[in-house]
């Protein structure tokens, strides 16, 4: 018998000082990820990020998401969901990986995902680099008709990255090659800023991707580009993912690649509740690279947008066990 989800109650802020003890996400109860099995949602650091190509360092995103967590409450004040109230959550720590060894930790990040998909576990990944979302499919995905809304500043669909074939800039050309995602139900929203040619979006669009470029973000305004995400995805099997650069840069400096012009915190949350609803089997935030940061304002940032994404997750759960 599953445990009841109060035993997955995160700290009581009132009893225990937020500045105190290990940092999980937001206080959760910590669990090794082999004892997931009674977990509905799990929090899971991916400190990878042999995959950049520019300035690294995402591989201590997730402390420090998990430090800036300290400060988030447990209700959302603006859809009323309470996560903790209706799932079982808790952070799985983060899964190993081989800080020189590229190919093992694809490997080891693969494995330990497909683990968590077979126990049921809708995981959020802190990141580490973008590369770490096609392992995360490769673990999650079974049948290949999965959808995603996709939120970032660059397409990262890329054939190659100085002969690389995988990096943070070719997950997901590779996860659609490999039978991972339909094309056909991925939505690319916020896509912006300089190119290398004039077709860095024409395999994504050949194959079927739904690209949403910031200047259409803008004229089309939040309501409608809530309302196509949820057109392309439907009600099948979801998979998200944000590239923390899918900010305006004056929210996110301590990322690899800033660009200016992106969605402000506002436009990222307003659209996040509005996905409310579909089936969401994962999730990940990518690219926080706090060496880069000022004043801790990206992991500020990505905890609360976790927060959100932790909402979803759970809610995706209850409805799936209802």
């Amino acid at each position: 018998m599953a445990k009841p989800i109060t035993d997955f109650a995160p700290a009581d802020a009132s009893l225990t000082p937020r500045f105190a003890e290990v940092a999980t996400f937001m206080r959760t109860r910590s669990l090794p990820m082999g004892q997931a099995g009674d977990v509905d949602v799990g929090i899971v650091g991916v400190p990878f990020d042999l995959g950049t190509s520019y300035r690294a360092g995402s591989r201590h995103g997730p402390a420090s998401i998990r430090e800036q967590s300290r400060a988030l409450r447990l209700i959302n004040g603006h859809t009323g969901t309470a996560p903790f109230e209706i799932a079982r959550i808790a952070d799985l720590g983060d899964t190993p990986i081989h800080p020189l060894n590229f190919d093992e930790s694809l490997k080891i990040i693969t494995d330990s995902f497909r683990d968590l998909g077979e126990k049921g576990v809708r995981p959020l990944a802190l990141g580490g680099d973008h590369t770490i979302s096609l392992p995360i499919l490769r673990g999650l995905v079974r049948n290949g008709d999965v959808g995603m809304v996709h939120f970032d500043a660059h397409s990262d669909t890329s054939d190659e990255t100085r002969g690389m074939k995988i990096s943070h800039s070719t997950p997901f050309r590779r996860a659609v090659e490999e039978g991972l995602l339909d094309p056909r139900r991925v939505i690319q929203i916020g896509l912006r800023g300089q190119m290398y040619s004039n077709d860095d979006y024409g395999w994504a669009r050949d194959v079927g991707m739904t690209i949403i470029t910031m200047d259409d973000f803008e004229t089309r305004g939040r309501a409608a580009v809530i309302d196509e995400a949820r057109r392309v995805v439907g009600n099948a099997p979801t998979y998200l993912s944000f590239d923390i650069d899918g900010l305006d840069s004056i929210y996110c400096p301590g990322t690899g690649v800033p660009e200016p012009g992106g969605f402000s915190m506002r436009d990222a949350m307003v659209v996040f509740r509005g996905l409310r609803g579909i089936d969401l089997i994962g999730a990940d935030i990518c690219e926080v690279a706090p060496h880069l940061d000022v004043g801790g304002i990206t992991s500020i940032h990505a905890a609360h947008l976790g927060f959100e994404l932790l909402c979803l997750l759970a809610e995706a759960a209850r409805s799936r066990t209802k």
